[in-house]
């Protein structure tokens, strides 16, 4: 039988790429680190680790090994957590894995309605997106991880196992992954341009609206429910250049833009959603954001227009068998009402 022991020295070895790391982030003696993999190919009968160098490999089975081991580990941390939480050990503790604008909106309000329904709650945050944050969740690393997935009719785009039912109900994940999920937000995707005049085609009068006519999220010259809003198409701003964002988002906007017909030329890429509607409002290029990253920050220099039929999901994921620890079941509970507040004319924002 593998001994789990050996398995963590294992995996902090492929993490660190070196003895010297593995023993420094184990708190271990080098010869300790060794020994562990020495013990742990004499019970596989697989030579797991190699000179490189002056340095060392995982060898093609010490790597398989690491990536599984990493798996079962998480697995077992998280069979550590629930029955702790459910002798009461750590009812309190809880630890999230969140993107940026998901960080910068809905997370502090469901953390202040946290503290002030249990002030005995400490919640710690990390920002990763999605697919780190799933890593991180299946690793044991995290208890909640809060990931986005983008939907435009029968175009997708984001982490590959989130996947929603034919009714229309909460999102779900494969049971046999060991991943369950919960709908906390739906929100629309803007694109967004500068303030004079529209770019590119649509400046020269084939797409309707223009600065006057910002949908935005509540601010600008009109809200998102006046009459005078317009809806773009992506294929007027196929001559523009472009600023793209994170891995998903990205994909999402190539996908966006193919279907439109056309490649865009992506000038800038940043996830920073501050600086990629500074580059905006500049005049450098046009983008795609969601609702959040505008109502974290809103630059008085773009305008906002809603993507027709395009709209982004986000997503609380837990691992392992239900129920959720009671503290991983409450910051999901605050984070639904938090982006519930979050949205215009949807709900009030979860107070003590």
């Amino acid at each position: 039988m593998l001994d789990a022991t050996r398995l963590r020295v294992l995996v902090a070895v492929a993490r660190h790429g070196s003895v010297t790391g593995a023993a420094q982030a184990l708190n271990y003696a080098q010869p300790s680190i060794s020994h562990h993999i020495a013990r742990l190919e004499s019970e596989t009968g697989a030579k797991l680790m190699e000179r490189s160098g002056r340095g060392i490999r995982l060898t093609d089975a010490g790597q398989l090994l690491a990536e599984r081991a990493e798996e079962i580990l998480g697995r077992l941390d998280a069979a550590e957590a629930e029955l702790a939480a459910h002798i009461g050990l750590r009812l309190g503790r809880v630890r999230l894995a969140v993107f940026g604008s998901g960080l910068g909106t809905i997370v502090p309000a469901a953390a202040a309605w946290m503290r002030a329904e249990r002030p005995g709650t400490d919640l710690t945050a990390i920002q990763a997106e999605p697919a780190d944050a799933l890593r991180l969740l299946r690793a044991g690393l995290t208890d909640v991880a809060l990931i986005f997935r983008y939907h435009q009719a029968s175009i997708e785009s984001g982490p590959p196992l989130p996947t929603v039912d034919q009714t229309g109900s909460d999102p779900l994940i494969p049971d046999d992954e060991g991943f369950r999920s919960q709908l906390v937000l739906d929100e629309p995707v803007y694109l967004i341009a500068g303030r004079d005049p529209l770019p590119g085609s649509a400046r020269r009068g084939s797409a309707p609206g223009g600065p006057d006519r910002d949908e935005g999220t509540g601010q600008g010259t009109h809200g998102a429910t006046g009459s005078r809003t317009s809806h773009p198409r992506l294929a007027d701003f196929a001559d523009e250049r472009w600023v793209a964002g994170c891995t998903t988002c990205s994909d999402f906007l190539l996908t966006q833009c193919a279907s439109a017909g056309f490649s865009p030329q992506i000038a800038f890429t940043t996830d920073d959603y501050i600086a990629c509607q500074a580059l905006v409002a500049a005049g450098l290029g046009v983008a795609l954001l969601p609702g959040l990253a505008l109502r974290a920050v809103r630059h008085a220099g773009i305008t906002a227009r809603a993507l027709p039929g395009a709209h982004r999901e986000v997503l609380a994921v837990t691992y392992g068998q239900p129920p959720d620890p009671p503290a991983s079941a409450m910051l999901i509970e605050a984070l639904i009402q938090s982006a519930a507040a979050s949205q215009p004319d949807r709900g009030q924002r979860p107070s003590p």
